[in-house]
């Protein structure tokens, strides 16, 4: 039942993206409304502030599983790690978005 209702889900989500595959391609000028470059900075900014909250969450997360388990701190630093470099990487990657697109 579970998986039928997240077919039907994922089925809508991409027959609703199809039209806006379909749009044709527009010249812009700079200084208009439709130039995004100039948001390409807070993109880094938002992005930046989200994986440090992120990053303190899952640290905060780590030392208490930690404390209530000794005998798996080995473990749970490994996934903490593991963890803290995925998030790392969403910062790295709006990074490159920056010098990509500005």
């Amino acid at each position: 039942m579970k998986f039928s209702k997240m077919f039907v889900l994922f089925l809508f989500l991409v027959l609703m993206a199809i039209p806006t595959f379909a749009q044709g391609t527009t010249t812009v000028v700079p200084g208009s409304p439709v130039d995004l470059k100039a948001l390409v900075p807070f993109a880094m900014a938002i992005a930046s502030g989200m994986c440090a909250l992120g990053q303190g969450k899952a640290a905060a997360s780590a030392a208490e599983a930690a404390a209530r388990n000794p005998g798996a701190a080995p473990v749970i630093q490994l996934f903490l790690f593991l963890s803290l470099a995925l998030i790392e990487s969403l910062a790295l990657f709006t990074f490159l978005i920056v010098f990509i697109k500005g």
